[in-house]
């Protein structure tokens, strides 16, 4: 029997994990304990994949020893981490994943940008790539300018994509030719060809071959777009995992040595975290965005179903759009106005400016006042919002395709072209990154996601509370139901914390109109009734595990998922802050413009949900 069999069927005691980020490499230990898997013990060290070092495997051994020296176990033989696991010592399987010396950094291309030269962009994001540049034939650039493009950004890889099977083959073979032409050079080695994968009309590929064969790495794999009216991403995908671990990994510092420690390929961090929210999407049969909001950018993810009742994944990288080295930006994006909507306190304008400036060029810093806290997260509801908006447009229908459809499903059907987030459909918001999983109250990072994205009806809202994702990502990719098991296991009971269940009706009032009445059957044989107005918020405590029946009784003008003015009764679970009734209306809801009545409703809602130790509005 081979190893890859023993692997898949091996019953799986303790798994090693790495993540090897940026700045931080991180390593998590998993055990079996009775018939669950439970998170043991997180180490994390900086990453070595820069001088003086060169060496990612160094951080990943110090990561592994402190992991070591927290779980009073050998994991470590030397320099070896010792697989699979012998009595008490070692683990059965390690897995990693990386997105040190920058990630995986893509450009692809396509015959028309909105068609296939998007479907390449969502096949290299899905893999968990940063997409560059689009390169397409109608992009308004001329071939030489294209070229000058691709030298300059020098990718890791490209997609070559573009047409339909059987179509015209003229523009994909240009698109080729400029490729070959640029000739470009890989970012982590002058030495090695460029890999190319073409994922374009079948006629093409001989031609493609000609052009590119002698000049590139190039692997062929069907067509991403085969016919207008579907797309297949997934052999793309593949491809670009595969070529990621032969060609950018074993090119960077000290990866051959750590590819050889782990049967399972390394996949890119973002990748491994869309693959997490993916399996529980999946597992539990539910519609699911993720967020994670990071230092330079924030990755969006989803799950929703299209109008034929498939599941379709989506991930954007707002690349942008981040809380220290690109904090600026958040800025500019979004503009000082509406940065400051969230602030419930005036601040000097120039004030704002040099404390974001401050954040950017000391990027490790924390703040230190819980003014500078609240102007943080008035930040990062501006970049979670923004990467969202940046993620409908790119999560929609396939463009380009005519529909037939009569006049009584006009109104139910998602259009070519047209978002496939449905925020009244949405089940699980998950959170994380910094700004997130390190709020010092949950009901912060709570209402930063309630601000930030908008849930329609009724939402559950959770946090990744130590970042695991990426680990838990990689172990569900293989091929091994305990492993599997193992990943789910620790994403529910130690990796997400369910922070709140929201309820949002949807509607158009008059401040202190009413819009909803509300009673909660609590555990205790206890009954919380009341009735809220609108442009308010409040929250009722029921802790983590717990459920209460909830009915809720909308006014005539708002819906809270059944239709205007229907009553709604479910039972609701639980959460570190509990249930949240937000009855501030139609999305996106409106703030006052005048600064006094803004700042006095802000902190009504603060005061509301003890978001802060005290009124914000003493703090200036």
């Amino acid at each position: 029997m081979s190893a890859a069999d023993d692997l898949k069927t091996m019953k799986i005691r303790s798994v090693l994990a790495t993540d090897c980020g940026s700045t931080t490499t991180k390593a998590i230990l998993i055990e079996l304990k009775g018939d669950e898997y439970r998170l043991v013990v997180r180490g994390e060290a900086p990453t070595t994949v820069e001088a003086p070092f060169e060496d990612v495997t160094r951080g990943v051994l110090n990561a592994v020893m402190e992991v070591e020296e927290l779980a009073g176990r050998k994991l470590l033989d030397g320099e070896t981490i010792i697989t699979p696991q012998k009595g008490d010592e070692g683990a059965d399987i390690y897995v990693s994943t990386s997105s040190a010396g920058g990630g995986l950094q893509m450009m692809v291309t396509g015959v028309v940008k909105s068609m296939t030269g998007e479907s390449a962009e969502r096949a290299a994001l899905g893999a968990g790539a940063i997409v560059m540049d689009i390169i397409a034939s109608n992009d308004g650039r001329l071939p030489h300018e294209k070229i000058k493009r691709i030298r300059h950004l020098r990718p890791d890889m490209i997609l070559l994509s573009g047409g339909i099977d059987g179509g015209t083959t003229t523009h994909v073979v240009e698109l080729a030719e400029i490729v070959a032409a640029a000739d470009p050079k890989a970012r982590l080695g002058a030495s090695y060809s460029m890999p190319v994968i073409y994922s374009g009309n079948n006629q093409a590929t001989d031609l493609i071959r000609e052009r590119l064969e002698d000049k590139t790495a190039l692997t062929v794999t069907d067509n991403i777009r085969p016919t207008m009216e579907r797309e297949n991403l997934m052999p793309a995908r593949h491809a670009i995992h595969d070529l990621f671990m032969e060609h950018v990994m074993a090119h960077a510092p000290g990866y051959k040595n750590l590819m050889a420690w782990t049967p399972i390929p390394i996949m890119p961090t973002p990748g491994a975290v869309g693959s997490i929210i993916h399996t529980i999407a999946k597992r539990n049969e539910i519609q699911v965005v993720g967020v994670d909001i990071g230092g330079a950018t924030t990755d969006v993810f989803s799950v929703f179903k299209d109008p034929s009742g498939e599941d379709v994944f989506n991930r954007t990288v707002s690349a942008n759009l981040g809380m220290s080295y690109s904090v600026s930006n958040v800025l500019v994006e979004a503009g000082l106005e509406n940065v400051m909507r969230w602030v419930p306190f005036n601040l000097d304008e120039s004030e704002v400016r040099n404390r974001i400036k401050n954040k950017m060029i000391r990027p490790t810093t924390i703040p230190q006042t819980l003014q500078e806290l609240i102007l943080e997260q008035a930040l990062a509801r501006e970049a979670l919002r923004l990467a969202f908006l940046q993620h409908k447009s790119l999560a929609v229908g396939l463009k380009g395709v005519q529909q037939e459809r009569t006049i009584s499903d006009t109104f139910e059907q998602t259009s070519s072209g047209e978002t496939l987030i449905n925020m009244a459909t949405l089940d699980l918001l998950v959170g994380s990154g910094g700004a997130l999983s390190h709020a010092p109250r949950r009901v912060q990072s709570a209402m930063m996601l309630l601000d930030a994205f908008l849930p329609e009806g009724v939402t559950e809202l959770a946090v990744d509370s130590i970042f695991m994702m990426p680990q838990l990502g990689v172990l569900a990719e293989v091929e091994n139901e305990s492993a599997k098991q193992a990943a789910t296991d620790v994403f529910v009971k130690d990796c997400m914390i369910h922070m709140a269940t929201s309820v949002a009706p949807i509607g158009k009032g008059k401040e202190g109109g009413k819009c909803m009445k509300v009673s909660v059957a609590l555990p205790e044989g206890k009954t919380e009734a009341f009735e809220m107005q609108f442009g308010t918020v409040r929250f009722v405590p029921l802790e983590v595990g717990a459920e209460a029946e909830v009915t809720v009784e909308p006014a005539g003008g708002f819906d809270v998922g059944l239709g205007k003015g229907k009553m709604l009764k479910r039972v609701l679970k639980g959460g570190v802050v509990g249930l949240i009734f937000d009855a501030r209306g139609r999305r996106p809801f409106a703030l006052p413009t005048d600064t006094d009545q803004r700042v006095a409703k802000l902190a009504e809602w603060a005061n509301a949900m003890g978001l802060y130790p005290k009124d914000p509005r003493e703090l200036v």
